[in-house]
C-alpha cells in the first residue's frame, strides 16, 4: 500500500531529527567493547561503544559516534535507543528483523519491537542505502563478537 504524502513527510522528519540530534551520541569510557564500521562505497563511518552487564548477557550501555549520511546516523541513533538495556539475544533478534525490513526480505518477527526503526523500510528501494542503514548494527555485532574472543 503506497504511503500518503503526509505520512512520508512524517517519516522523513523523524529520520532527519535522529540524524541532526542523535540519541546516545558519544563514547563510553573503558572498560567497554568497541568496534568501528565503515562503508567505503559512500564514506559513512560509525564507532560503537557498549558495556555489558556483569553476567555478560545484557547491553547495559551503548553509545556511538560517526559521520555520514542521514540514514546511517539516524539508524545508529534509533538502534541505540532500542537495544540499550536489552539482552544480546533480543538485540540479535531485532537486528535480524531490521535486516529483513531494510532488505525487503519479508515482515519482521516483531514489528512492534523495532519501533521507529520501521520508518527506514524505504531504503529497500535503494540498495546502496541498505549498507548505510545496517552499518551501526554490524558494528554492534562486531563488538559483541570481540567479547567472545
Amino acid at each position: 500500500m503506497p504511503l500518503s504524502e503526509e505520512l512520508r513527510d512524517l517519516y522523513q522528519q523523524v529520520i532527519l531529527d535522529h540524524s541532526r540530534n542523535p540519541r546516545n551520541h558519544g563514547e563510553i569510557p573503558p572498560p567497554c567493547l568497541h568496534a568501528h564500521g565503515d562503508n567505503p562505497s559512500c564514506g559513512d563511518e560509525i564507532d560503537v561503544w557498549l558495556r555489558l552487564s556483569e553476567d555478560g548477557q545484557n547491553i547495559e550501555d551503548l553509545k556511538f559516534t560517526g559521520q555520514g549520511c542521514a540514514i546511517s546516523q539516524a539508524s545508529a541513533s534509533m538502534m541505540t535507543q532500542k537495544i540499550k538495556g536489552k539482552s544480546k539475544a533480543q538485540a540479535a533478534a531485532m537486528r535480524e528483523d531490521f535486516r529483513r525490513v531494510v532488505m525487503g526480505d519479508g515482515a519482521p518477527a516483531d514489528e512492534d519491537a523495532l519501533g521507529e526503526l520501521i520508518l527506514l523500510e524505504g531504503v529497500q528501494k535503494f540498495p546502496q542505502r541498505v549498507k548505510c542503514a545496517m552499518l551501526a548494527w554490524r558494528a554492534v555485532e562486531q563488538a559483541l563478537e570481540s567479547a567472545k574472543a
